[in-house]
């Protein structure tokens, strides 16, 4: 045959699967990111910095932004902010004045207080946790944050922790006053932590903030019994 045969392939390249590895290497690199922290990003910035600036083809102008002023590494914050926490000193916690005033909730500042409300229980006045009878319709956690706001004229703000009781007191009540469907009470405790915005002193002398070993002088020793089991001393 006159005619010769030559062999022949077409050599391409794929641009789709180079663009597909491409964005999965961006897509590796800003979840890599996204994991780390500005400090810890600006760490990174400043060692590939400190890195161009060893090499031998380095060119300032190439700095944007940068100009001549003088850059504070991310290191050198670190030895900052750790010489500033050896000369921290916190601010005194134990003020004799106001440690002495019972109705301010900002006494013993390094000591967790318990609140205490004067309460009128049968013919006397007892020093209780704030507490109010339970009402048809309501959960016992609704009764513990009515119970609160009730005594607290001064509107404290708590978070309450759950909605199961931390603690049960029960006592019969006095014979006089038993009936067929009623010859006792209990008492179910909650806790509540109260919010930094609270005011710095009870409106009257009816409230009091103590400290766990400063309860049993107000507390009779049964209902001491009971709270002490889940008032922690911090």
């Amino acid at each position: 045959s006159p005619w010769g045969a030559v062999g022949c392939h077409r050599v391409y390249k794929d641009t789709r699967c180079c663009r597909f590895m491409l964005t999965l290497n961006y897509f590796q690199m800003e979840l890599e990111k996204s994991l780390l922290s500005d400090h810890e990003l600006r760490l990174m910035e400043d060692a590939e910095r400190m890195s161009r600036k060893q090499a031998d083809d380095y060119d300032s102008d190439e700095e944007e932004g940068r100009d001549d002023q003088e850059i504070m590494m991310a290191q050198d914050l670190e030895d900052t902010w750790e010489q500033r926490l050896k000369s921290f000193q916190p601010a005194p916690r134990f003020r004799a004045d106001a440690d002495k005033d019972l109705t301010s909730v900002q006494r013993c500042l390094a000591d967790s207080l318990v609140l205490l409300a004067e309460q009128q229980v049968g013919a006397e006045k007892l020093w209780l946790l704030p507490q109010a009878a339970w009402q048809e319709g309501e959960t016992l956690r609704q009764t513990a944050e009515r119970a609160l706001s009730s005594v607290s004229a001064a509107d404290f703000k708590a978070t309450f922790l759950g909605n199961a009781p931390c603690g049960v007191y029960k006592y019969k009540l006095p014979k006089a006053t038993r009936t067929e469907s009623s010859i006792g009470t209990k008492v179910f405790f909650f806790k509540a932590i109260l919010a930094d915005s609270a005011p710095g002193k009870a409106p009257n002398s009816a409230l009091l903030w103590l400290k766990k070993s400063e309860l049993q002088k107000y507390l009779k020793p049964a209902y001491m019994m009971k709270v002490d089991r889940f008032v922690l001393s911090l």
